[in-house]
């Protein structure tokens, strides 16, 4: 008998261990449909993840910050990072090209294939150059803004 009520001394109490200072008053808001609207448009730019946490930021007058996506900059932005990924498996390609040239063509045809391929590098740096320069306008525009 002892050894049963010292096992059910060692059992706390279940559920969540309870806070120092518990939210327990309730404040009540109603909106009209207009007004509704505004506050889910500010709660939605405010990028917070509970409308209570919200208001209550509101009404302290705490700062929130506001987040604005432009479609157009983040479209181009994952268009660039593709292309910018699809540039490097190029280079990755370049180099086991040559190394293929050099083990299966003779020295003539491939140096004339080189030639080619030396021209073809050439217009890729020419697009190089063209997306870094695409890449600084686009910088300079959406930093000023």
């Amino acid at each position: 008998m002892e050894k049963e009520k010292k096992v059910s001394r060692k059992r706390g109490r279940g559920g969540r261990p309870q806070e120092d200072d518990p939210a327990t008053h309730c404040v009540m808001v109603r909106f009209n449909n207009v007004e509704n609207a505004r506050f889910l448009t500010l709660f939605e730019q405010s990028g917070m993840q509970a409308k209570a946490l919200f208001i209550k930021a509101r009404v302290y007058d705490q700062t929130f910050r506001v987040i604005k996506t432009d479609r157009a900059a983040l479209e181009y932005v994952t268009k660039l990072t593709s292309f910018y990924a699809q540039y490097r498996t190029v280079g990755v390609n370049y180099n086991q090209v040559v190394k293929e040239l050099h083990s299966h063509f003779s020295e003539k045809k491939t140096l004339a294939l080189l030639y080619k391929l030396e021209s073809i590098t050439k217009e890729l740096v020419t697009l190089s150059e063209q997306i870094m320069q695409l890449s600084q306008d686009f910088k300079e525009k959406f930093m000023m803004k």
